[in-house]
């Protein structure tokens, strides 16, 4: 049986959050996460880098981006503060401050876009990886830093539409 990683939920706590497309994940990432050979970070850093450059699983793409930050935008003030967000073509990295329970916060993030995505795409079906990762965020430095990283995160990957990729608050 698979295992989920364990997830970290406190209101009023900041949260970093990466998920990727149910098509992105293939065997080379599947074994990637399901390593045990370093920290979870770490392994998330391998993770992320594989998916910048990977073709598996790439739907977020030109209006569904649009549609991805629409939608992350509309949960505020329900559901969390919004930071920031990064629109990779197969995975999603969001900064917030979370209001409700954590699991709350991801099923209606990654509910809401699945059925949106999936009308828009014509596909049918799980849209999603089922798990996520989470990190919560320790204090303003590591803030400053997961800023910079989701900000960065789609120029870093080369990729030609970045700086639409990238929604922030604080614009």
């Amino acid at each position: 049986m698979k295992q989920q990683l364990p997830h970290f939920s406190q209101k009023h706590s900041y949260q970093f959050v990466t998920f990727r497309t149910r098509d992105s994940v293939d065997e080379f990432l599947s074994r990637l996460k399901a390593s045990e050979q370093e920290n979870e970070s770490a392994k998330q850093m391998k993770i992320d880098a594989y998916l910048d450059t990977s073709k598996n699983g790439r739907h977020l793409n030109g209006e569904i981006i649009e549609v991805v930050i629409e939608h992350c935008k509309n949960l505020e003030p329900e559901c969390y503060k919004l930071i920031c967000l990064s629109v990779m073509p197969n995975h999603i990295h969001i900064l917030f401050e979370q209001y409700q329970n954590l699991g709350e916060v991801i099923c209606k993030l990654k509910g809401g876009l699945a059925y949106i995505i999936n009308k828009k795409l014509n596909l049918k079906g799980s849209f999603w990886e089922r798990d996520y990762y989470d990190r919560t965020i320790r204090d303003e430095r590591h803030l400053l830093t997961t800023y910079d990283y989701i900000e960065n995160n789609a120029r870093k990957a080369s990729l030609k539409d970045a700086k639409s990729r990238f929604y922030s608050c604080y614009q």
